[in-house]
């Protein structure tokens, strides 16, 4: 009998959480996540964003087998910046079986509107500024670092359970060997007419990393209210991604660009430790997992750069592309030899174009979807 139940206990978290490693134990390109990161984010108390939002977790079983997972969220900051009555679904996965599909989503969207929500968008993990999106096309290569992956099928099964596509997240590939090299050229004459109008572009300060972060946040929370599905971060919330980044932090990649005291713009490329995580059985850092991270991380060859923001007011005086040449430049000397640029929104024609200029090759595809309710 197959049937979906609501999770409530610890064990049922744990089997949510390592549900999608049994389900691509034979695929190469599956990128385990790591478990004490995914147990947090889904347990009240241990994550800020349950400070004003909530989630319900949800596993489907074909008799005691369990099948597939979703996870049904009410994110109220989002529903009070954008005012609309959206609701979210995320953490998705499922065999190749529409009944079981059609299930998981019947139990979101039923606890959903009893949240009193007309609509329902995702995937999202739990929000847009955290993983989302699902992988459309490009499934050859295993996601960088924050990045989702799945089977072809869920496409099919979403589709058939009722969603359409609300909009395409693009994943840009950039070689360190075949980048624009007259774009970078440019960089120099650029960063010194950026100079004489008092800006500068300089590699973010990890000792002084506490006074950098609150800087950094309101341009990531101002650069971005526009986008679709944007909800700013909470002071706790960014305090909590910084705070996992900084331990993977390069600054050679990581880089603001400054008017005094202002920081106006910021780009972030990340290590993509996914290099690594591929080969943790399960997710776990213990007993041997936490010394692979430590030990292998100088061996990574590849960055995501996951974040780039300019403040309106600042935008279209070269700064985006210095921001880019600047990290690119960065890369030389290194084992680095090329990266991602993600995720950007389809229609975003400023960035998208940026990153072509500099020979960026659109390589893998994702895709949020929506459903009335």
């Amino acid at each position: 009998m197959k049937q979906v139940v609501p999770v409530s206990s610890k064990k049922e978290l744990t089997q949510f959480i390592d549900f999608p490693h049994s389900l691509y134990q034979n695929d190469p390109n599956y990128v385990p996540e790591i478990f004490i990161g995914q147990r947090d984010l889904l347990t009240p108390g241990k994550h800020p964003f349950y400070e004003h939002s909530q989630v319900q977790l949800f596993l489907a079983y074909s008799d005691r087998t369990i099948t597939g997972r979703i996870a049904a969220i009410h994110n109220r900051n989002y529903k009070a910046f954008t005012n609309t009555n959206d609701g979210f679904f995320g953490f998705f996965d499922c065999i190749d079986d529409q009944e079981t599909a059609n299930l998981l989503f019947k139990a979101a969207a039923d606890w959903l509107q009893k949240q009193g929500l007309t609509s329902v968008m995702g995937p999202a993990n739990p929000t847009t500024n955290d993983v989302c999106g699902l992988l459309v096309d490009g499934f050859d290569r295993p996601p960088l670092a924050m990045m989702p992956y799945n089977a072809p099928y869920y496409e099919t099964l979403l589709l058939n359970a009722g969603l359409r596509k609300k909009i395409d997240l693009l994943a840009y590939e950039l070689n360190v060997a075949t980048a624009n090299e007259r774009s970078l050229r440019l960089q120099e004459a650029l960063e010194n007419r950026l100079k004489r109008s008092g800006i500068v572009i300089r590699k973010v300060n990890l000792s002084d990393f506490k006074n950098e972060v609150p800087k950094i946040r309101e341009v990531y929370n101002t650069a971005w209210d526009k986008n679709l599905g944007f909800v700013p971060m909470t002071d706790a919330e960014f305090d909590y991604l910084a705070k996992d980044l900084k331990l993977i932090l390069d600054p050679n990649f990581c880089l603001v660009a400054e008017k005094g005291d202002k920081v106006v713009g910021f780009i972030l490329g990340i290590p993509d430790i996914n290099q690594i995580q591929i080969k943790m059985k399960r997710g776990r850092l213990f007993p041997t997992g936490i010394f692979k991270l430590l030990l292998q991380k100088k061996n990574i060859t590849r960055i995501r750069v996951l974040t780039l923001g300019v403040l309106e007011g600042y935008r279209k005086l070269g700064i985006e592309a210095c921001l880019y040449a600047s990290v690119i430049k960065n890369t030389y000397g290194t084992k680095i030899t090329g990266g991602e640029c993600s995720w950007m929104l389809e229609d975003n024609y400023l960035m998208n174009h940026a990153i072509e200029q500099i020979n960026g090759v659109l390589y893998k595809r994702y895709r949020l979807f929506e459903k009335e309710l």
